[in-house]
């Protein structure tokens, strides 16, 4: 099992599959689909239509990318207000048309640029945990990379949360942790073995339902290793998720944010 420190580094790995590489190993028929309706479209968040063995479901994903030029287009997989926007289009539309959402995400958090912020980055992760949470359709979040801050817990409030085996869930980076309370960033390790973001720490507190396990060659070695089994993960759980009368759904999604003060310390 790796420590904190070694989850973090494969984490942030650039070599890591990206949502649409998962998204292409997962479902077929992927439509993507573009812009906010406000502003423009946030090529940091992507999302279409799919379908999951026959099933049509909705996919959404927070994209970073491999190369320097890919990172700068997807600004390093750190979504605007307008990628969150585009976030619940698309889980409204989703809901209209009774199809299940799942999420992919992979961000160090939401982008902090001053236009993000002109343009009510904060209301805009507001509002996708104010959808989602009354979602009338079954919605399944996983963390295939970084989840950190606001920009990751925007994308979390689902009905079922799973990570992969070298994923990490904070509220903010080992550095920025680090750098709050001893004033120096260089302890990021000792902050992550702290701030227990591992998906092991994870699912202990009730954080997470699922760990997905990780070839032992690596990720980007043998990504159908992992996705063959969140494809059958899916599949299982959407056939329980997908019959609930709607009030039983949300009450439950309810009830499990309600007990997070029960986690254990």
């Amino acid at each position: 099992m790796s420590n904190a420190s070694e989850v973090l580094l494969k984490a942030r790995m650039v070599s890591r599959p990206t949502s649409l590489e998962f998204i292409e190993k997962i479902f077929d028929d992927f439509f993507e689909l573009h812009g906010d309706r406000h502003f423009e479209d946030d090529k940091a968040m992507v999302g279409g239509i799919a379908s999951l063995d026959g099933m049509p479901v909705t996919v959404i994903g927070i994209q970073k990318g491999h190369t320097v030029k890919e990172n700068v287009e997807r600004r390093f997989g750190s979504p605007n207000p307008d990628g969150y926007r585009k976030v619940v289009r698309l889980m409204k539309q989703a809901e209209k048309f009774h199809r299940p959402v799942i999420q992919f995400i992979n961000t160090s958090g939401a982008y902090p640029g001053k236009g993000a912020e002109e343009r009510g980055q904060g209301e805009a992760i507001a509002r996708c945990l104010y959808e989602s949470s009354g979602l009338k359709t079954p919605v399944i979040s996983i963390f295939i990379g970084e989840g950190g801050s606001g920009g990751a817990i925007a994308m979390a409030a689902g009905d079922r949360v799973w990570m992969l085996e070298n994923g990490m869930y904070a509220v903010l980076s080992p550095e920025g942790f680090a750098s709050i309370l001893w004033r120096d960033p260089s302890r990021s390790g000792e902050a992550a073995e702290l701030m227990k973001l591992t998906a092991q720490d994870l699912i202990k507190n009730g954080v997470i339902e699922k760990i997905i396990p990780e070839p032992e060659e690596g990720l980007e070695n043998n990504l159908e290793f992992t996705t063959n089994i969140i494809k059958e993960e899916l599949k299982k759980e959407l056939a329980v998720l997908c019959v609930k009368p709607y009030d039983e759904l949300l009450e439950e999604r309810y009830q499990r944010f309600r007990k997070y003060g029960e986690f254990e310390e």
